[in-house]
């Protein structure tokens, strides 16, 4: 299918979003429902004034007490009956001291009440918060749902609301099937959490800053590294009652065990046993959130770490009435990005225009709307071209288009001659911290900008085409396969697909990595629709034989790009990035690879739209 066009330049497009869609149906007089539309320019102006914060202990499983903030329109009587907006964190539900919370300031004025709460284990809530998510922190839901619907102020509806760990949160509401649920907006969400923090295997370290940043404000203190972290990262938990209730609680969180490394890590059954077996994930709660029908809204980007591709799986696994919104931004979208474009600080939609968006989307998941005529699309922007399209269908409708690793490093669209070229990994290798994955629970500013790649060519091996002669949309996963020799039993192998302009500059676009002991194609895979999938179980495992040659097949994160005449593809492959991941192996001498050239080569799929 045929995705529709929308130019952000052309105003008089922006009143009446993606009219043109095509129909579901053979019937061309089918309109897209308003509620799937996908305005760029949202406007929400919120009139009401925000009421005083009231904290409260709620008992949930097992008689643990949860913290919540409520927080009202000022003037509203204790009956003055409002829909409800919730928000389950991890980071704390508010600062001592501080008035109110970001949520509220932005929610309560347009009308809604809302509840922010302290997961078990975290804030001032009881409990033990063994890492991400645990069966009791999601039972936890139901007992605040049933105590919201139960407030003389509810209406008996909620919408369940989040960004990043809290959108993780909306999307397990979901899981519940609770009758007050109308609708989740889930915005940046760690899809499959195994992916996030082993993407293709490879230890990310960026998840063992995060686990020390969240143990750190689990015990009301600040973490090691706070240089970057925001206000509402730091400590100064806000109690409920009195500072003895508030230290019982530090004291229960103190009995959580210590963070595990990700570099302890192989394999995702090894991972899983260290919750009881229990996938946390989204993803693995997709049958259930399905079944509770409610409408969502999503939002990611190319550019924070897995998202857009969760956003993908998502859209693949759910029969949710659904937007699915994927664009140009850093972790919550706060910062555009596009590599291919100077004119980045006016993308749109904006931040604000984000939150309109939502607030529209929430008002039609109360009334009704959203759930009474379902639809699924993903509206998605291609960097470059500066566009957003969108369409009904995943993968959209591309020829893959094959280039190879040759001699000379170039970048060819037919096979070299037989031959190889040798990568000795060096272990002290690095990137830029402005990156995909940092953006998401790092340490840096939290802003993605990877530069001009080419200070990154000599330490790798690149692979540079001929300039294009005409433009080229790669819009879906590119995918690679590897013709590979080691000396070692394992290793990662890092690609990334690049776009070199005229002038030399070398801009990322995406990039896959993979753990060689993953190697493993899983065929029953629900998402080889997009590419080859891992299984990352031990099972499955496949060490190298030294010296042996070996394919490795598989996927890289989904982009959509316009590359115009004149720029170069590039392809780099590398072995460690010692920024961001663990080297594999640890110990022992770094890994030498032969990547093997000619017909049965190394080579790139990326798939082509026709224009």
């Amino acid at each position: 299918m045929t995705a529709s066009r929308l130019n952000p330049a052309d105003t008089s497009a922006l009143a009446g979003v993606y009219t043109s869609l095509p129909p579901r149906s053979a019937d061309a007089s089918e309109k897209l429902n308003p509620v799937f539309w996908f305005d760029m320019e949202a406007k929400a102006i919120g009139t009401g004034n925000v009421g005083e914060v009231t904290s409260v202990y709620v008992p949930a499983h097992g008689g643990v007490r949860i913290a919540l903030d409520v927080t009202r329109p000022m003037g509203d009587s204790e009956s003055t009956k409002r829909d409800t907006i919730l928000v389950m964190t991890c980071y704390g539900r508010g600062k001592k001291d501080d008035p109110s919370n970001s949520y509220a300031d932005l929610l309560v004025p347009h009308g809604y009440s809302v509840v922010v709460g302290d997961v078990r284990g975290t804030g001032a809530s009881f409990g033990v918060w063994p890492g991400h998510r645990s069966r009791e922190e999601i039972m936890d839901f139901n007992y605040i749902l049933d105590w919201i619907v139960a407030q003389p102020w509810s209406t008996g509806n909620v919408v369940a609301y989040g960004m990043s760990y809290t959108a993780n949160s909306a999307d397990l509401i979901a899981s519940r099937s609770h009758p007050a649920l109308k609708g989740i907006v889930s915005r940046y969400v760690d899809y499959d959490i195994f992916f996030e923090t082993w993407p293709g295997g490879v230890p990310n370290l960026t998840l063992d800053r995060w686990s020390e940043l969240v143990e750190s404000l689990n015990r009301d203190k600040n973490s090691k590294d706070n240089s970057n972290r925001s206000k509402n990262l730091r400590a100064g938990i806000r109690p409920v009652g009195g500072d003895a209730e508030l230290a019982a609680a530090l004291l229960g969180h103190g009995q959580a065990p210590p963070f595990l490394s990700v570099s302890k890590i192989t394999f995702k059954d090894e991972w899983l046993s260290q919750i009881s077996e229990f996938d946390f994930s989204p993803q693995a709660a997709a049958d259930l959130i399905s079944k509770s029908g409610v409408p969502i809204q999503n939002w990611s980007s190319w550019f924070d770490s897995g998202a857009a591709q969760g956003s993908i799986r998502r859209f693949l696994l759910q029969s949710n009435p659904m937007n699915v919104i994927i664009g140009p931004w850093n972790h919550c979208g706060r910062k555009a990005y596009d590599p291919l474009r100077a004119d980045v600080d006016q993308v749109v939609p904006t931040m604000a225009s984000q939150e309109g968006s939502d607030i529209r989307f929430m008002t039609w998941c109360f009334n009704g709307q959203a759930v009474n005529q379902p639809d699924k699309l993903i509206h998605y922007y291609t960097c470059g071209e500066g566009i957003w399209k969108s369409t009904r269908s995943w993968p959209v409708a591309a020829a893959l288009q094959r280039w190879y690793m040759a001699g000379g490093s170039r970048l060819t669209s037919s096979p070299d001659e037989m031959g190889s070229d040798l990568l000795q990994v060096d272990r002290e290798s690095r990137d830029v911290l402005t990156n995909r994955w940092d953006t998401n629970g790092g340490i840096g500013t939290g802003e993605v900008d990877y530069g001009d790649r080419q200070q990154f060519a000599a330490a790798r091996l690149s692979y540079t085409s001929e300039p294009l002669a005409q433009e080229l949309e790669i819009t879906g996963h590119p995918m690679v396969e590897l013709n590979i020799s080691s000396t070692r039993e394992d290793g990662i192998f890092f690609v990334y697909l690049e776009a070199v302009r005229p002038d030399g500059v070398s801009c990322y676009l995406t990039e896959g990595q993979l753990r060689a002991v993953h190697r493993k194609v899983c065929n029953e895979s629900p998402f080889s629709v997009l590419g080859p999938q891992q299984s990352y179980l031990r099972s499955d495992a496949e060490p190298l034989t030294p010296g042996k040659p070996t394919v490795l097949a598989f996927t890289l994160l989904p982009i959509s790009a316009l590359l115009p005449p004149g720029y170069k593809l590039r392809v780099c492959l590398a072995g460690s990035e010692s920024t961001t991941f663990a080297n594999v192996p640890l110990d022992g001498a770094a890994p030498e690879v032969k990547f093997h050239r000619g017909p049965g080569g190394c080579y790139i799929d990326l798939p082509v739209v026709e224009r």
